[in-house]
């Protein structure tokens, strides 16, 4: 067995903390969770979307997910409404109160994201994107 300091989902825990201890504080000031960031994030992305297709771009689980979207509904950032093509799927899109605050608060993440590359470099960025791509690959 390797070592326990040499395992992979820790050293993954580590990095995810190291790095969100410097996007927490600009979240914090909204105020958001991480999980309603991510939502909002995939949405101004992505547009309208289906709950199921929310919950897999964010990584969140469906049950999870359930009351975030209220909460953010609550929140005056999302909206939900039926398809008109199907009345069982409902599609949730982002509120004009959402777009603004992400316009505003994008900039101070950005300057997040340029600290980061400053101190890694641009092309250890590049390559730890395309290496973690490639892990999301492997099947069990």
């Amino acid at each position: 067995m390797r070592k326990y300091e040499d395992s992979i989902p820790l050293k993954l825990l580590k990095a995810r903390e190291a790095t969100m201890s410097l996007f927490r504080p600009v979240l914090q000031s909204i105020p958001l969770t991480e999980q309603q960031w991510r939502v909002i994030r995939a949405l101004v992305e992505h547009g309208e979307l289906e709950s199921k297709q929310l919950a897999d771009l964010c990584c969140i689980l469906s049950p999870s997910l359930t009351g975030i979207i209220s909460r953010l509904e609550q929140q005056d950032y999302i909206h939900r409404r039926r398809s008109p093509e199907d009345q069982r799927r409902v599609l949730i899109s982002l509120t004009d109160k959402a777009e603004q605050m992400f316009d505003s608060v994008s900039p101070s993440l950005e300057a997040r994201y340029q600290e980061i590359t400053k101190q890694f470099s641009k092309e250890n960025m590049q390559q730890l994107a395309e290496l973690l791509d490639q892990l999301c690959q492997i099947k069990p």
